[in-house]
């Protein structure tokens, strides 16, 4: 997708002060946003991507915050810019569960934060459910497995470390598969409460969903009576040796 860079001197004026912001800021809080986004390092802005804001392509939006492609001096990167109308009131605590995600080497890498912003790398990819409906032709079974292995050991990781990403019932939202998937998006995150990342997705992209039902016409899915009792044991206990048995009970263990 083309899309000129657009200077982040710029990003105060309209159209563009809606992005830095949304959905409506005072001049005196875009200017504070300006500054902010000058010592992070950012020079500028590629409005692009599926998601429209008023005529205005961004990579992403949500109850938080809206995703831009930006330039951190001549790098790109991802940037999370926080909601006027969000309940969170800074942006520190969010790249804390983040950074968290990263050391079991989970999400995308988080670069830099502020009360309002957030830098991760950026990862060109397509959403997950877009990935598996493109997927044809000869070997695409294994490649779906293969990819949906990788993202339950991701899954399983985080559960590892304690850490609930929140949001994994949609996981078709949440998952971007480039060189390889990777969850992103952990505005819900916690470590206080029980983790469900391993159930979550598999009932996300097994039991019952848009992408459920794209997965199932290219792979042999286990009924659902067969699913739950290892999903329940799991949850119960979250061992190594009861999640390599939902593994094998999806047939993944073969990849």
């Amino acid at each position: 997708m083309n899309s000129s860079l657009v200077s982040a001197s710029k990003l105060v004026k309209e159209p563009y002060s809606l992005i830095l912001g949304y959905p409506k800021a005072t001049k005196t809080e875009l200017v504070k946003r300006y500054a902010e986004l000058k010592k992070l390092g950012i020079t500028g802005v590629l409005f692009e991507g599926e998601t429209i804001l008023n005529n205005i392509n961004v990579l992403g939006k949500g109850y938080v915050g809206v995703v831009v492609l930006s330039k951190l001096h001549k790098k790109d990167v991802a940037l999370k810019i926080r909601r006027i109308d969000s309940s969170r009131k800074e942006m520190k605590s969010e790249a804390k569960l983040l950074k968290l995600a990263n050391k079991s080497g989970v999400g995308p890498k988080l670069i830099d934060s502020s009360k309002n912003f957030l830098i991760m790398e950026y990862l060109d990819g397509k959403k997950i459910s877009d990935w598996v409906s493109q997927l044809k032709g000869r070997g695409s079974a294994a490649k779906l497995r293969t990819l949906i292995k990788q993202v339950l050991e991701d899954c399983y990781k985080l559960d590892t470390i304690h850490l609930d990403h929140g949001e994994l019932s949609y996981i078709h939202k949440h998952v971007i598969v480039g060189k390889s998937p990777c969850i992103i998006d952990f505005e819900s995150a916690s470590t206080n409460r029980r983790t469900s990342n391993v159930t979550s997705a598999t009932q996300s992209i097994f039991i019952g969903s848009v992408l459920s039902n794209m997965v199932k016409k290219i792979i042999k899915v286990p009924t659902k009576k067969k699913m739950i009792p290892p999903l329940k044991k799991y949850k119960h206990d979250q061992s190594r040796e009861n999640f390599d048995d939902i593994l094998k009970m999806l047939g993944l263990n073969k990849n």
